[in-house]
């Protein structure tokens, strides 16, 4: 039984084995890491057959006195009886390369709840108190983004829904909006390459607007190329002129015997007057309203990011970008739908989690960070000297 490096190729091939696995344990995002600079590293732990039974991607910076080294989302396990062993072998690994800092970021759910935040599993406190007997220090059960990351996802199960009765599955909410959106002849597809700036620029304005910081271009360059057809860069579009011509075709074709006649072509006027003023003011068709990116797995699509403009938010559009996606997830053959990040917070103030509400999914609740410092003291002797340079 021996923890060691092992090869992109024994790395791929494990993963094929594995039941379940995040993007983050992929040969893409060792691509992605590689190209922004990290050294990435493949570590296995094989059984006494010699048999790769836990593997992971780790990746490296440098940092003042040392290596800072990262397992994120892992390890993928195919007999987890390996799993104490394999993190004691992985510190001694860290302390052998010279790492100050070595942090690992478990896969293993910690609890689940119901879309509006009750517990429908118990606690698994297994992970938390071997992690602690092995020698790592717990950042605790925390709420909120830590250091930026999501410990809590919002998950929309696909399982026994078509592309056709996937919409039933969401509240009255998210079906009028879908509805609304596809009014107006609204249209969702992948960008190419060159049109990532104009994809950056939706995610600037929203960062600007909900108060966070925007990748920087080479970033959506890399990952564009390290992940292919694993991912998709959607945007929903608008053609003013083509919209109109459909609003017009509506309004002409509404039952004027229709008791409702009146009241549907005084919404369908509202909805061309809202595109003629689009149309005015931009002068250019088509126009993006709003964009998302998703990265698929072997059993999972994840809703990695994504961006509006706040003047089109009447037309609906990221609703339609959702209900588009997770079709697309349906037609792989995929399992979850994962929205990622949110607070954990339900008192109604978290407005990313309302919004995700409208699909009717579940919340998963990871167990968090763990830390290990293979020389405590020349770590925290940079860290104080930190503080006084500061």
């Amino acid at each position: 039984m021996a923890f060691c490096q092992i090869t992109k190729e024994e790395f791929l091939k494990h993963c094929e084995q594995v039941n379940e696995k995040s993007f983050f344990q992929s040969i893409e995002m060792a691509g992605l890491l590689s190209k922004r600079g990290y050294d990435v590293r493949y570590a296995g732990f094989k059984n006494s057959q010699s048999e790769i039974v836990i593997s992971t991607l780790l990746f490296c910076k440098k940092m003042a006195g040392g290596l800072y080294m990262e397992l994120n989302s892992g390890p993928l396990v195919t007999d987890d009886a390996y799993l104490e062993e394999f993190y004691q072998s992985l510190k001694n690994y860290a302390k052998r390369e010279g790492v100050l800092e070595l942090v690992v970021k478990p896969s293993q759910a910690y609890q689940l709840f119901d879309s509006v935040g009750n517990p429908i599993s118990e606690a698994d406190t297994q992970l938390i108190e071997k992690m602690v007997q092995v020698g790592f220090k717990h950042d605790g059960l925390q709420t909120g983004y830590p250091n930026g990351e999501p410990v809590w996802h919002y998950v929309k199960d696909l399982q026994g829904y078509s592309t056709t009765s996937l919409l039933q599955s969401y509240n009255k909410n998210s079906k009028r909006n879908i509805k609304n959106s596809e009014s107006y002849g609204i249209r969702i597809r992948s960008i190419n390459h060159k049109e990532l700036s104009a994809f950056k620029k939706i995610i600037e304005e929203t960062g600007a607007r909900q108060g966070f910081e925007d990748r920087d271009s080479g970033y959506y360059n890399s990952l564009f190329e390290s992940f292919g057809t694993q991912a998709d860069f959607l945007v929903a579009e608008l053609d003013p002129k083509v919209s109109l011509k459909q609003i017009e075709k509506e309004i002409e074709t509404s039952a004027r015997n229709s008791k409702q006649y009146a009241q549907q072509v005084q919404k369908l006027l509202k909805k061309q007057e809202v595109v003629q003023n689009i149309l005015n003011q931009t002068q250019t068709a088509p126009i993006f309203l709003a964009c998302a990116l998703i990265i698929y797995d072997v059993n999972e699509a994840t809703y990695l990011f994504g961006g509006s403009y706040s003047e089109f938010q009447s037309l609906s559009a990221p609703f339609l970008l959702q209900y588009e996606a997770m079709q697309r997830a349906i037609k792989r053959n995929l399992k979850r739908y994962n929205f990622l990040g949110i607070q954990g917070i339900f008192d109604s103030s978290d407005g990313v989690l309302r919004f995700k509400q409208n699909f009717n999914g579940y919340i998963l609740r990871k167990a968090g960070t763990f830390r290990y410092y293979p020389y405590p003291i020349k770590h925290k002797i940079i860290q104080i000297i930190k503080k006084i340079v500061k």
